[in-house]
């Protein structure tokens, strides 16, 4: 079975060993260094507990009601080590599984004036909170729980039609990771009674699943899954216990895949995020040849994000 067949089939699949054990020691002394950067007020782009969604608040909490739980814009231009996060993010074992999973040519285009299919997303990173255990509620991305059947129905086609997906979404662990849990094959159903009578944090859901990944390993997912995290607080001036590549690509305009209202919807699950105001930027280029800086370009012709709103609340 291919990766875009596991895919259509569970709503994610588990690429083993994408990194290998000399990467996983580089990207997790990278990370490392992010993260403590961000724990103690030199990084101001971050998740927050206890707040699952965007806007973040712009101070950090402290350690004691539970700090951060991600570092956001490891490709900004001022992120210190951007071009090892950059390297990893454009390598071409990242952007092969995500042409094969959107669907796109094994041909990609390079300096020859060829139209670039990818649009350069979102790269953040996701940690263990200080001092106590953090939790996700169950969601989809970009549909809200309080939809009816019917709308819920309706999104799911909008956003891919024929089960084809806008765009390629991952979790790379570069510690043991148990953190993401799935509910197999609900990408393509509306949720069950059963599962829209659940509290948002319900720990046992029908059929759900832990996505076990081991150093290296990598899950994409298709962000229409009910999912949702269990972060587990880190020990106490211990080490960083979860260190996750959290990355997303697009396909130009949805790969044709849908109408107006369906991009827009794409647009604000990344602008909303704040990318949109510092990609533009001279000093945003990554120097690593064409493809990258026309990905970044695909980016920039999404827009800057003033008032695209956020796609959930909470």
């Amino acid at each position: 079975m291919t990766y875009l067949d596991s895919l259509q089939k569970d709503g994610f699949v588990v690429i083993p060993s994408l990194l290998s054990p000399d990467e996983v020691a580089q990207f997790r002394t990278v990370a490392t260094e992010a993260t403590t950067l961000t724990r103690t007020g030199h990084w101001p782009h971050f998740r927050t507990v206890p707040k699952q969604f965007p806007p973040w608040p712009t101070t950090p909490p402290p350690a004691s009601e539970g700090g951060i739980w991600g570092v956001q814009h490891l490709l900004h231009p001022e992120m210190p080590n951007r071009a090892d996060f950059a390297r990893f993010y454009f390598s071409e074992k990242v952007l092969a599984v995500a042409e094969e999973l959107l669907g796109l040519s094994r041909d990609p285009p390079t300096d020859d004036g060829r139209p670039e299919p990818l649009v350069m997303e979102l790269f953040n990173l996701l940690v263990a909170p200080e001092t106590k255990d953090f939790e996700l509620r169950w969601h989809r991305d970009d549909i809200p729980e309080t939809v009816s059947a019917e709308e819920e129905a309706a999104l799911l086609a909008r956003k891919s039609p024929g089960g084809k997906q806008s765009h390629a979404q991952y979790n790379l662990a570069l510690c043991p990771d148990a953190s993401l849990i799935v509910v197999p094959g609900s990408h393509r159903r509306v949720r069950t009674e059963t599962e829209r009578a659940a509290a948002p944090y319900e720990p046992h859901l029908p059929g759900q699943l832990v996505v076990e990944l081991q150093p290296g390993d990598a899950v994409f997912y298709d962000s229409n899954i009910l999912h949702r995290g269990v972060y587990r607080a880190k020990p106490a001036g211990g080490e960083e216990t979860r260190l996750t590549l959290h990355g997303s690509m697009g396909v130009v305009g949805g790969g044709g895949a849908g109408d107006d209202e369906a991009k827009q919807v794409r647009a604000t699950a990344v602008l909303q995020h704040g990318v949109g105001a510092w990609v533009h930027r001279a000093d945003a280029a990554f120097g690593l040849g064409a493809r990258p800086e026309k990905m970044r370009a695909n980016l920039v012709a999404m827009g800057t994000g003033e008032g695209v709103g956020y796609s959930l609340q909470g």
